[in-house]
């Protein structure tokens, strides 16, 4: 067994195209290997600005030889299948042909055997091969060749087993060269194996492993903080684009000045972040006038220049942040509202304006059922938009809702009011927090059940992996909102509500939207560890308040992990199973009540006497929302049901009590109805 080593080394790779690089590499090597017979231990890839690695652990040295049969036509056949034949499987004629029997006479079959080969000549073939049609999201050409790559492509590292595996793509050599750090170890070295690939190119001041990068730079990066009494301000994705900036990260730490704390935090680190890639650092609650740097070398002054440069860099763009923040509080928002009217939101849906209009009236609406003040529901409504033409918003888009806050406050809006323009957007991703003040509620929910009934209108949903507007995550937070906050909600008259009466489809709209948010609460339901079958078993029945729904499949749940819920699920089900066959057999169903005059034994005349009863306490505790009631009523019907089964012969000689029993049957598959459909459920 052997080791493969590939190293593509280029001018800087995006940081953000990085990680899917290597899982690209990984996939195409898994592929074309497999395809070409080559079985391995593992593929290890890796990345830095400059490189992409892959090593291949386990490799044979040869493919194996394999002997492929391949069937022809009867002997007999005309003669162009015959040559159709020979053609595909490459014989010169039939006599290179075996012949075999069956019973329906002669066949021609042609025996081919493909020799291994070895693997360095498979590798020789597959990677220009994966050079030339890599996935890059985005790549160039240079100089006079054709080869597209994401930057200029310096070489091709190709050892396997100590050895170069020779080819040549586009005028570039494969090799065992690579380079170390672009300043500080810039010669080239020769590798002869991973170990002693990763190895060199430590002392050549690169560490390979972005993981270990990221750890180097966070740990460095709060020792920085740490020395001078601050905290650093955590940010995952900053972290990992700095991973994917470096190949040899130091930390430093740089200042500004104090006048620019009179800007909001968010806008200070926004901007760090975006323009230098610098890392907050805080003092207790409140951000400190420090930022923290990662520079991708040791310079010999200790890192005092690189740091004074990006001090005077981020002192211009703190500049701009705060002229635009002070112009922007010159502007009420009120007075902004009219120029969303030049923002189009959907060419379909119209502009953010006429959204505006729409979603504070059902903001207003929604207050009552979320215990928000109607009057503030609708002013926030009205403003939740208006930070969208500020200048600080059209420089960091990902501001928006943040200034309006700011905004609302310095111009007197009620507390209430500006966070409910910050909240409206939450949550915007699973690990976010959802909105908690009523109104915040109220406004969260008017905009994104807004979203939704808009594109389900124009018949704009997601497909497939693809949902350019969102709306997957719109749903999702409506349902984490519900949920979270024990917001009673009729989604359907919501919808019907919002879209118009005279709609075409629209039953069938509000069908689909419906649907759609029970696809995404079985996929919440899931991720918390809930069993999607009792969501279908609780969602058959209709209705479309989600917070009755999760406390009825969370009873539900619960009830089926007993004895009683686990033997009356078996016995529903044979009782469904019985119904159905005998249903299909006699061509009709039996939907009537059973006659209580040809109810003969004690056990069927007990289990009638049980689902009626339970019935209508079922019933009753569900119209009370008592679900543990209402599965506690279920419950005894597990005796006579076991009972029933134990002693009577469902499919009696005598047509009318068989019949009658069956409307029994029946009677159990409706009445376990009451609490959800049991037939939906596994088990």
């Amino acid at each position: 067994m052997t080791e493969l080593l590939l190293e593509f080394f280029s001018e800087e790779i995006p940081a953000r195209m990085q990680t899917r690089a290597r899982e690209d590499l990984a996939r195409l090597l898994d592929d074309k290997l497999k395809a070409a017979g080559l079985d391995f231990d593992a593929i290890k890839t890796f990345a830095t600005p400059r490189r992409i690695t892959a090593v291949v652990e386990g490799l044979p040295k040869r493919s194996p030889d394999v002997s492929e049969e391949r069937k022809g036509p009867r002997v007999g056949a005309p003669d162009k299948a015959i040559e159709g034949f020979l053609k595909s499987a490459g014989l010169g004629s039939v006599n290179e042909a075996e012949t075999r029997e069956d019973k329906k006479g002669s066949y021609y079959v042609a025996v081919i055997e493909k020799p291994g080969r070895d693997t360095a000549d498979v590798i020789a073939e597959i990677v220009p091969e994966m050079v030339k049609t890599f996935p890059w999201p985005k790549a160039m050409r240079w100089g006079a060749g054709k080869l597209r790559w994401v930057r200029p492509l310096h070489s091709i590292l190709c050892v396997l087993g100590g050895k170069v595996v020779d080819f040549e793509v586009d005028g570039i050599k494969s090799g065992k060269i690579t380079r170390g750090h672009r300043f500080m170890a810039p010669k080239d070295f020769d590798v002869k194996s991973f170990a002693d690939y990763e190895a060199k190119l430590r002392k050549a001041f690169v560490i390979l492993d972005s993981d270990e990068r990221a750890a180097r730079i966070e740990d460095a990066a709060q020792a920085r903080a740490g020395e001078h009494g601050f905290a650093l301000v955590e940010d995952a994705g900053l972290l990992a684009e700095n991973a994917g900036l470096t190949e040899w990260p130091v930390p430093l730490m740089g200042a500004f000045d104090e006048e620019f704390l009179s800007v909001p935090p968010e806008v200070l680190a926004t901007s760090m972040k975006a323009h230098q890639k610098c890392f907050s650092v805080s003092k207790g609650d409140d951000l400190a006038n420090r930022f923290v740097l990662v520079a991708n070398l040791e310079a010999d002054d200790g890192g005092t220049s690189i740091t004074q440069g990006n001090e005077r860099v981020i002192a211009a763009r703190l500049s701009d942040a705060k002229f635009f923040f002070d112009q922007d509080l010159k502007v009420s928002l009120e007075t902004r509202v009219p120029q969303l009217k030049d923002i189009t939101f959907h060419e379909k849906l119209g502009t953010q304006y006429e959204r505006v209009q729409r979603i504070f009236k059902l903001a207003r609406d929604l207050a009552p059922l979320v215990g928000a003040d109607a009057e503030d529901a609708e002013r926030a409504g009205i403003l939740c938009k208006a930070d969208l033409v500020s200048d600080m918003v059209g420089e960091f888009p990902e501001l928006q809702g943040t200034m309006g806050r700011y905004y609302a406050l310095d111009q007197n809006e009620r507390p209430s009011v500006a966070n409910a323009i910050a909240d409206h957007y939450k949550p915007v991703g699973p690990t976010d927090d959802v909105p908690r003040a009523p109104v915040s509620i109220a406004l969260a929910l008017a905009d994104k059940l807004d979203t939704l009934v808009g594109f389900w209108a124009i018949d704009e949903k997601p497909t497939g992996s693809k949902d350019p507007y969102a709306l997957r995550r719109a749903a999702l937070g409506v349902i984490r909102i519900i949920l979270e906050s024990d917001v009673r909600l009729a989604l359907l008259s919501q919808i019907e509500a919002q879209l118009p009466t005279d709609a075409a489809g629209k039953e069938e709209t509000e069908r689909s939207l419906l649907d759609f948010f029970a696809d995404r609460l079985k996929i919440y339901l899931r991720d918390q560890g809930a069993r999607h079958d009792l969501v279908d078993a609780v969602f058959a029945l209709g209705g479309d308040d989600l917070l009755m729904i999760v406390r009825r499949v969370d009873a539900l749940g619960r009830f089926l992990d007993t004895d009683d819920g686990a033997n009356l699920l078996a016995g529903t089900k044979r009782a469904a199973n019985i119904l159905r066959i005998e249903e299909k057999k006699d061509k009709k169903t039996y939907d009537e009540a059973p006659d209580p005059a040809l109810l003969e034994a004690p056990e069927e005349k007990a289990l009638a006497n049980a689902v009626d009863d339970v019935e209508k306490a079922a019933a009753k505790a569900v119209q009370d929302e008592d679900f543990e009631a209402a599965m506690s009523a279920m419950a005894k019907l597990r005796a006579p049901v076991d009972a029933f089964f134990d002693t009577v012969t469902v499919n009696a000689d005598d047509p009318k009590l068989r019949e009658n029993r069956l409307r029994l049957l029946n009677r159990i598959r409706n009445t376990t109805k009451t609490v959800a459909d049991f037939s939906k459920i596994a088990g």
